[in-house]
């Protein structure tokens, strides 16, 4: 906070005449280096004047061009759009460009420069093509957050953003920290990182959460890419496996909008004959067995508030009319069951609704998963009364390994006195994102097709916990 208030006060200043300015400055940034304004030739008037007298003021940022609107092409990928063209192209908004260029300025910063009015824009008139970008015949002024770009717009920034700290403060890490969150990844390319999330870690921040798996991946497995992957799907803390992430803006925009439109088409499609070009298939080990070996769930959830708001629980919502709730569908079928009293489940959710397998297991199938005692916590006791005698005789003194990060990976199973949570994503089927972008971004065609766009497959092993409890149901 004492940066970004040092750094607001040095915008509010008038700026130095400082000759070392002259030249080119660079900003980091994933698109190309971001460079001062050097001198009056560069604007015309009347603003090009006023900027012209104060050489190195402005930050020019890259001119603006045709670009991919993330969010159609998620719906393209999903099929739910049959085309795009320029009109949804460009509907980049000057603080979306501002912010797409400078990933390292804080939005709070970016906000206040265009409350300020301290934000430029130069337009060229009756700009069409990118050869138009250095034409002289524009004019400089100020523009608004929510203005629309145009094709060959300049945006101009104060250059005291300069002045904001590079350094952050970062989660330090061990060798063997850092060795073990680079054994978690399962896949990358330019467009995405798939990694193979550990049972017990949180996904994101919060409180008294020390290290979450968005800020640890968000620091170290950059790899050569300055901007952080982003989060585009979440799992559950005490769930387990495949996790997708953006490593780019557009990427995690295109991501957001196929697992959005996943859900939002879940209830429309035809099951049996629709593509499914997003898949995922979860494992689960769950108390009973259902009374069909497959089936097709479908039912409304709803959260109920508990303990004066204190904590909350999702659950199959009976009347509609009177409490608000979202329809869940999940797909099922059993992989195995044991005389314990166990079965294996394959779980495949076609809509992303929140502890969405965890309920329907319960709830529906009447088959708790093992280790969710938020669900289950009445399975869980009978269950341990009637089986833990008869596996007591599997139990194997071992020595447990040690993992970084606090994680306790090996003990959960079902030999032990508190089982934690069986549920692993185990495979994912996901649109070669990057292969789309790519596409999109060829200028020579603004009619893209992507029903032959190929599919990224991936299987993440199972937890310990859960490969334990099943090579013991399995002996």
């Amino acid at each position: 906070m004492a940066v970004l208030y040092q750094l607001r006060r040095a915008l509010l200043r008038p700026p130095l005449l400082n000759p070392t300015y002259v030249g080119t400055r660079t900003l980091t940034s994933p698109y190309q280096y971001v460079d001062t304004v050097n001198s009056s030739t560069a604007l015309n008037e009347p603003e090009d004047q006023k900027i012209g007298k104060t050489q190195g003021k402005w930050l020019t940022l890259p001119p603006f061009n045709l670009t991919v609107n993330g969010a159609s092409l998620g719906k393209n990928i999903a099929g739910r759009r049959k085309s795009t063209g320029e009109g949804d192209a460009i509907t980049t908004t000057a603080i979306k460009w501002v912010m797409r260029c400078c990933p390292q300025l804080p939005r709070s910063l970016v906000q206040k420069l265009f409350r300020l009015r301290q934000v430029r824009r130069k337009s060229i008139k009756g700009s069409k093509s990118v050869e138009d970008v250095h034409a002289s015949d524009g004019q400089v002024k100020r523009v608004s957050a929510k203005d629309a770009m145009r094709i060959g717009d300049t945006v101009y920034l104060p250059i005291t953003v300069q002045a904001l700290p590079t350094e952050k403060t970062e989660c330090l890490c061990t060798e063997e920290e850092l060795k073990f969150l680079h054994d978690l990844e399962l896949y990358k390319d330019s467009a995405i990182i798939v990694i193979n999330k550990p049972t017990g870690m949180p996904v994101q921040g919060g409180i008294g959460i020390k290290r979450s798996l968005d800020e640890l991946v968000g620091t170290y497995l950059r790899h050569e890419l300055s901007e952080a992957p982003r989060l585009v799907h979440r799992l559950d803390r005490d769930s387990s496996g495949i996790l997708v992430l953006g490593r780019t803006q557009l990427s995690a925009i295109v991501l957001h909008s196929v697992f959005r439109e996943k859900t939002v088409g879940a209830t429309n499609i035809d099951l049996k004959s629709e593509k499914r070009y997003l898949q995922r298939k979860y494992w689960a080990l769950v108390i009973g067995l259902p009374r069909r070996p497959q089936g097709l769930i479908s039912v409304p959830l709803g959260k109920v508030v508990l303990d004066d708001g204190r904590s909350e629980r999702i659950t199959v919502v009976e009347n509609v009319s009177t409490m608000t709730s979202q329809f869940a569908i999940t797909e099922y079928r059993v992989l195995d069951s044991s005389i314990h009293g166990l079965t294996w489940l394959e779980l495949s959710p076609l809509t992303g609704r929140k502890h969405q397998l965890r309920v329907h297991c319960a709830e529906v199938l009447g088959t708790p998963i093992v280790g969710d005692y938020k669900y289950g916590w009445q399975a869980h006791k009978k269950w341990n009364q009637i089986c833990s005698f008869n596996l007591e005789h599997k139990i194997e003194v071992c020595n447990k390994n040690s993992y970084p990060f606090g994680l306790n990976l090996e003990s959960g199973s079902i030999i032990d006195k508190q089982p934690i949570l069986h549920l692993h994503c185990k495979k994912m089927v996901l649109p070669d994102v990057s292969s789309a972008i790519q596409r999109a971004q060829d200028r020579t065609s603004l009619d893209y097709d992507f029903a032959d766009i190929k599919s990224l497959k991936f299987d993440a092993p199972l937890p310990p916990h859960m490969q334990r409890s099943w090579d013991i149901l399995c002996s």
